[in-house]
């Protein structure tokens, strides 16, 4: 007589259930099967991608729109649902988000296989269910796809890793971050030099088969400050206090447009350029790392860049959730805590978009409460994600003689020198 063996609730199996449960309900939400409450979420990908399918077919980026943002790569998954011509534009993208998103819950699994750790894979699957269904309503899941095996493949793999976060970096830039917390400097080299390599290869290939494939640089430079950003909090308040200023469509989301806005901008700006210092400065300091360094790195980058930018669009949390998965999984991470107010943001992040959006653009008493909440824990995530990283990785100074630099490490032991 054989025996059916029920899936443990905290392992694989349960795991799985889990994913495809709520999965099945995202489905739901981004079909129209039962509508999310607030504004629709799938206009992206139902009017603005599907408009620019017509135009990337024929071999040119939507040079004249200016919503056009993004790097050449991102045509890759704005023309892939053509590759199901037996759906609709909108019902194909959708299949391939899944596809996406199983891609990252199969990456962690084999990680958790290898480590008995299905912490990542719960982080994963939580949190993406936090953030609702923007996480296929845009192509961010994608290249989340791609950015979650390249940190996974980092230690082990560098040069795969490289070409991984390069191909990343040419759908959206922020996957080339994963790379700061390569363990030794030989695989910081190997890894930088493959992300270059491969930036350098796919850059030539769109500039010789298709047109306009550096335009998106030109309207990325006109952005200003978008009305759930870190910086638009000044504004929010200021309109209580006299600022006579609006909220508008502008540049392809909605902005603040008004007195000093410009200056808001570049302060947003100036604070990403101190971040991306800050982060070169450590990395130069940084002597001790254990085996999640390089995942703390690159969830403590990724916290810093979206923080500090222009635009805190719902979207940008799929990429903090994605690299958190591959933190919370290893052993031994100092930002677990960081992490957890992380996951707090996401939730936030759905409650003011799409639910109460209109109070965040109103810049109500409620919606300042959900945006400033949501705010306050990525602002906090990352200056604690910034510290506890320091204190872990940087020996503090001591008097005496300088020690020479050790050998290059064993890749197979737990702490790891530069």
């Amino acid at each position: 007589m054989h025996t059916v063996t029920k899936p443990r609730i905290g392992g694989p199996g349960g795991a799985v259930a889990a994913w495809a449960a709520t999965r099945a309900a995202l489905l739901v939400f981004v079909f129209q099967v039962v509508r999310f409450p607030g504004q629709v979420v799938v206009h992206d990908v139902e009017d603005i991608y599907r408009g620019w399918y017509p135009v990337l077919r024929t071999g040119a980026f939507p040079a004249h729109d200016v919503a056009w943002q993004y790097p050449p790569g991102a045509a890759v998954p704005l023309l892939a649902p053509g590759g199901l011509p037996f759906l609709g534009y909108a019902s194909a993208f959708f299949v391939l988000a899944l596809l996406a998103d199983a891609v990252v819950l199969g990456a962690l699994l084999r990680d958790a296989r290898h480590s008995g750790r299905m912490a990542g894979v719960w982080v994963w699957i939580g949190g993406t269910t936090l953030l609702g269904p923007i996480v296929y309503a845009r192509y961010d899941v994608m290249v989340t796809a791609v950015a979650v095996p390249a940190l996974l493949a980092l230690r082990r793999r560098p040069a795969l890793a490289g070409a991984l976060a390069g191909f990343g970096g040419l759908l959206k830039l922020w996957p080339l971050l994963v790379l700061i917390g390569a363990p030794t400097s030989r695989t910081l080299r190997r890894s930088w030099a493959a992300a270059a390599a491969t930036v350098a290869v796919l850059l030539g290939l769109s500039a010789a088969l298709m047109r306009n494939s550096m335009s998106f640089l030109a309207f990325q430079q006109h952005r200003g400050t978008e009305v759930e950003s870190l910086g638009a909090m000044v504004f929010h308040v200021a309109r209580h206090l006299g600022w006579h200023g609006r909220v508008e469509m502008h540049y392809g989301s909605m902005e603040f447009l008004g007195p000093h806005v410009h200056l808001v901008s570049a302060a947003a700006l100036g604070l990403s350029v101190l971040g991306v210092c800050w982060l070169a400065w450590w990395r130069l300091r940084a002597r001790r790392f254990t085996a999640a360094t390089p995942y703390d790195a690159a969830f403590t980058a990724l916290l810093v860049f979206t923080t500090t930018s222009r635009v805190i669009s719902p979207q940008y949390m799929v990429w903090l959730v994605g690299a958190g998965a591959v933190c919370a999984a290893a052993r031994g991470t100092v930002l677990r805590l960081p992490l957890l107010l992380t996951l707090a943001a996401a939730l936030f992040t759905t409650l003011e978009f799409p639910p109460f959006f209109s109070h965040v653009t109103a810049g109500d008493a409620w919606g300042l409460l959900l945006l400033g909440t949501r705010n306050a824990l990525l602002v906090t995530a990352s200056v604690m994600s910034c510290r506890r990283l320091w204190a872990a990785t940087v020996p503090a100074r001591t008097p005496g003689p300088t020690r020479p630099e050790p050998a290059e490490p064993d890749p197979r032991s737990t702490v790891l020198t530069p």
